[in-house]
């Protein structure tokens, strides 16, 4: 497969989960702040803004202020917005490859992008974007080989997947006090169900939080978040080291999901946040990683004289 299809594939399933994460998070926390009068609403703000990574601006913030700049302002990367359209941007470059489906899809969701959501309007613009990421994805799911083609786009939905459940668990641990319940949580991620099944009673921080970290079956948590990427990565490439791990993003990877499946979960709890950190460090370093592997943009060729 040529570098260029792969990378756009690649970044494809890495925007597609992005828009889909941000607007859960966003959905979650803006209707917090809209419930609760108690909130500081530009100190709530300011941290929701430093955890999705968007720059904060010098004003005091308002609710109206995080839905322009991380829901449809297309200029900030951090946005559902910019998302969306990057998303269907890498369609085009690797339209040989994807289906008329999937790029009708990507298509028709960015040109429906609303650029203002009005105030009474927020919750079904929000789940408007997870239907059509959910679709874009069932596309992808039902009617693609399971080959280097699937393999790529799946790594780079499960990598940001890892990082979107991190960042949500740390706008939980960064508001604790006044920040949304598990139960909340738990709903945001489509997984209050599976959790009740699984511990078959109310949402307790230390279980809720184990589900959503440890899991090895609930797709959305991240342990298996970053044991799906692993496995895309080898099937990718088959390993064929004798000694250790020589491929820097599965070594990357392989690091924090030990750091996270061996350490107890209670030692993670009491520091949420920096173990959250860890995760979306490690995720974007084995971006990079896979980027100098895989796809190395704006490499000027080398030209080496033959030996007479």
């Amino acid at each position: 497969m040529l570098s260029r299809i792969a990378e756009s594939l690649f970044w494809i399933g890495r925007y597609i989960e992005r828009s889909d994460g941000t607007a859960r998070i966003l959905d979650v926390h803006l209707q917090l702040l809209l419930e609760d009068p108690w909130i500081e609403e530009n100190l709530a703000c300011r941290s929701l803004l430093s955890v999705m990574g968007s720059t904060i601006p010098d004003t005091d913030l308002t609710r109206a202020d995080v839905l322009q700049l991380l829901a449809v302002d297309r200029t900030q990367p951090a946005s559902i917005a910019y998302s969306l359209n990057a998303a269907r941007e890498n369609a085009r470059r690797a339209r040989e490859v994807i289906s008329t489906e999937l790029w009708e899809v990507l298509n028709t969701t960015r040109a429906r992008m609303p650029r203002k959501v009005s105030s009474d309007k927020v919750h079904e613009f929000f789940g408007w974007v997870r239907e059509r990421s959910a679709l874009a994805v069932g596309i992808i799911e039902s009617a693609t080989s399971r080959d280097e083609a699937w393999s790529f786009f799946t790594l780079g939905r499960s990598i940001e997947r890892a990082d979107m459940t991190a960042r949500l668990l740390a706008t939980r641990s960064l508001t604790e006090a006044s920040g949304p319940s598990w139960t909340t949580i738990l709903r945001s991620v489509g997984a209050y169900e599976a959790y009740l099944r699984t511990y078959r009673g109310m949402p307790s921080a230390r279980n809720a939080a184990e589900f959503l970290l440890l899991d090895r079956l609930f797709p959305r948590s991240i342990l298996f978040s970053v044991t799906r990427a692993e496995q895309c990565m080898r099937d990718i490439e088959p390993r064929t080291d004798r000694v250790g791990v020589s491929d820097q993003a599965l070594r990357l990877l392989g690091q924090i999901r030990s750091e996270l499946e061996f350490r107890p979960i209670v030692e993670i709890l009491d520091d949420l946040t920096r173990h959250m950190d860890n995760v979306q460090l490690a995720t974007s370093a084995a971006s990079e990683a896979i980027r100098q592997r895989y796809f190395p943009t704006n490499a000027a060729p080398s030209w080496v004289r033959e030996n007479s």
